[in-house]
């Protein structure tokens, strides 16, 4: 068996090193493992922590995929028999992983993260938080979790709610897929550079001449990633959500959810893109799209560490509740497609429902995240 994350130090021209990230298991689109998460967390910490090392830079192995999402089969499995009953493994496994994902977000030195082929999900939490963030012609990107009775975690509270014109309410409820033009307008990503070029980014890298200033070892890893993507600019593809802007807003703008999924679903359009988000939305779990619109209006006014505080609570009450066991059945156990979800639509969801999940099933020094600070 090889190791699911690679590790490795590169040392630069003038004597520092730079920590290289591997997830490595490609067979799986690198999805991210417990295991994964168990390894990553204390080697980026000790790497922040080592002098010696000026920056470091995270990828997937294979050109499919950064990182395809959590994996779900996993939770599957440790999923309690009897809806209701605790799930301490999906606990567990959300409380590691958002402890990762905080740590990306607030890393002390420069953090590269190549997003080339499949990001979606957990993938999407490694990428969002990182200080350079690249995406390429092949990235496709999506936060999918209506589909499995899911919600968009991994800090989709904070990140979600960065983006322009609603957009991050509009792929939160109909789980659309983005391309890299669309991450740089979302502020999900930083630069557009081609999958070929890594190397030469690697390289580039290497020749930086990396001080102990992390200020001015962040500006200049923005100059030379800021070459490329000059260089690479004329390539990339149009951006999707830009120039549904206005559709999105207009679908959006009302302030109650039945209404805004009414518009969403409604709207009468040829367009592939769209369609596709429109049927999505429509197929999934109506609760999940309660959980997607109530957790945007908390995240507002809410830091990074209280959102992902939030989240766990919420992600852990997930793993109690069978609509995500049953929506991970019907698309990925037994694939028949046909999840039975609780609810036929958002006007049928019992309102004392949604306010269970948001209710912390701790007080706040008990929270598994409570070393987060705020």
């Amino acid at each position: 068996m090889s190791d699911v994350v690679l590790f490795e130090l590169v040392t630069a021209t003038n004597g520092k090193q730079i920590g290289v990230a591997t997830l490595n298991s490609e067979k799986s689109l690198n999805a991210l493992s417990h295991e994964m998460v168990n390894l990553l967390y204390p080697q980026l910490l000790a790497w922040q922590g080592d002098e010696n090392v000026a920056a470091v830079f995270l990828q997937g192995s294979g050109d499919k995929a950064f990182c395809a999402g959590g994996d779900i089969v996993y939770l599957y499995n440790n999923l309690p028999a009897n809806n209701g009953d605790k799930a301490p493994q999906i606990e567990q496994f959300f409380t590691d992983e958002y402890q990762l994902d905080h740590l990306i977000h607030t890393f002390g030195k420069p953090f590269v993260v190549w997003g080339n082929g499949i990001v979606m999900g957990g993938g999407l939490g490694l990428m969002a938080g990182a200080s350079h963030r690249v995406v390429t012609e092949n990235t496709r990107i999506a936060m999918p979790e209506i589909s499995i009775g899911l919600y968009p975690d991994v800090g989709g509270s904070y990140f979600l709610n960065q983006m322009p014109n609603n957009c991050g309410l509009f792929l939160g409820l109909t789980g659309a897929s983005i391309n890299g033009s669309d991450t740089k307008y979302l502020n999900l990503a930083d630069h557009f550079i081609t999958h070929q070029r890594k190397q030469e980014i690697l390289d580039a890298i290497v020749e930086i001449n990396w001080g102990d200033t992390q200020v001015l070892n962040q500006q200049k890893l923005t100059e030379v990633l800021n070459n490329f993507d000059s260089e690479c600019a004329s390539t990339a593809p149009l951006s999707n959500v830009q120039q549904h802007s206005d559709l999105i807003a207009e679908t959006t703008k009302a302030n109650n959810l039945n209404d805004i999924v009414a518009d969403i679903k409604g709207f009468e359009i040829e367009d592939k893109w769209f369609n596709r988000a429109q049927k999505s939305l429509t197929h999934g779990s109506a609760i999940s799209a309660h959980l997607a619109y109530r957790q945007l209006n908390e995240g507002k006014n809410l830091s990074l560490a209280e959102c992902f505080k939030m989240e766990l609570g919420i992600s852990t009450k997930c793993g109690e509740f069978g609509e995500f066991k049953e929506g991970v059945r019907a698309l990925l156990i037994e694939k028949d497609n046909k999840p039975a979800w609780k609810y036929a639509g958002v006007a049928d969801v019992d309102a004392t429902l949604i306010d269970w999940f948001f209710e912390s099933p701790w007080s706040d020094d008990e929270h598994p995240l409570a070393a987060l600070g705020e």
